[in-house]
């Protein structure tokens, strides 16, 4: 199976890059991961909010495959436990899909054409993360799941 995190921007910050990559190693044995980065809009003014995520949306959708299955991350979506996730990717990889999106949008989140195309919206938490943030607790989340998946100690 192969997992793609689909992101707007950069990560600037050397401590969360670190924690990206350390989770990146980790997971090496289960899946192969690779994560995408789009570039963010720059926004000058707040009337650009909208069209940042147009752009950044139109840049997400040429990344996502025929075929592929995608989840957006949303303040809206489903919240389901460490567990949960883990039953999800596993129902996805027995079920014949070969490549999963983790989607997570900028600054001004995910337009609606994403979001809609996706075929699942997941939450973490009716909070707002930085999306930087977001990324290194998406591999977090991602490496626990493999983990719980191969009934390996490290989700407790």
């Amino acid at each position: 199976m192969k997992v793609s995190i689909i992101c707007v921007g950069k990560i600037r910050e050397k401590f969360i890059n670190d924690g990206i990559e350390e989770f990146r190693k980790r997971m090496t044995p289960y899946v192969s991961l690779e994560i995408l980065e789009v570039p963010a809009y720059q926004i000058k003014q707040q009337a650009d909010e909208l069209k940042a995520r147009q752009v950044e949306a139109e840049k997400i959708l040429g990344l996502i495959g025929k075929d592929d299955y995608s989840i957006a991350l949303v303040i809206k979506g489903n919240a389901i436990s460490s567990e949960g996730l883990a039953q999800k990717i596993d129902e996805l990889s027995k079920s014949g899909i070969n490549k999963i999106n983790f989607i997570i949008g900028g600054s001004t989140g995910l337009d609606e054409s994403v979001i809609e195309k996706a075929e699942y919206k997941l939450s973490f938490s009716k909070m707002t993360f930085p999306h930087q943030l977001m990324r290194l607790i998406l591999m977090e989340q991602l490496y626990r799941a493999f983990k719980i998946i191969n009934h390996e100690p490290y989700h407790k």
